[in-house]
């Protein structure tokens, strides 16, 4: 929302994966019109090795662990291969090493169908690595709803917009 209330509401939140969509469909137009020129391999190949070096390895570890708690450097993995920078760094490099080419739309294919599609963005260490809702998040979730009657319709404004 800004820079000192880092958090969505349900509202704002879908209107980033909106955006996101935005961006989806463009690639995916692109993608469409120029699918004769995509070397399929290699779409394949990076497509898949975002989440096979940034999302299984955590996943396992989570479902192996019998508490949830597993190594931080999951989630790093996870976050730096979900990232658009990092997408843009290999895209770049791949573009200057080998050619530009059209199988580079997996890239963002991937990270902006996670966002879109699936509502995954970075993960933060204090959460879990499988999507739960932490139990603070949702005590500040059902306070800020009822302070500012986003559910009900009301709306305030200003400094009584969050009284917890």
């Amino acid at each position: 929302m800004d820079a000192e209330n880092r958090f969505e509401t349900r509202t704002t939140f879908l209107l980033l994966r909106l955006e996101w969509l935005g961006g989806l469909a463009v690639c995916s137009v692109l993608a469409v019109r120029h699918f004769s020129e995509i070397r399929w391999a290699v779409f394949i190949a990076l497509f898949v090795v975002i989440d096979a070096i940034g999302y299984l390895p955590g996943a396992l570890a989570f479902r192996r662990s019998r508490d949830g708690r597993i190594s931080r450097w999951y989630f790093v993995a996870y976050n730096t291969m979900h990232s658009l920078v990092t997408a843009g760094v290999v895209a770049g490099l791949w573009a200057v090493l080998v050619k530009p080419e059209w199988a580079l739309l997996a890239l963002p294919l991937h990270l902006l169908g996670d966002r879109a599609l699936f509502g995954n963005s970075l993960k933060p260490f204090g959460v879990l690595f499988e999507p739960h809702p932490h139990p603070a998040y949702v005590d500040f979730e059902r306070a800020y709803s009822n302070s500012t009657g986003e559910n009900s319709g009301e709306s305030r404004r200003g400094a009584d917009a969050v009284r917890l």
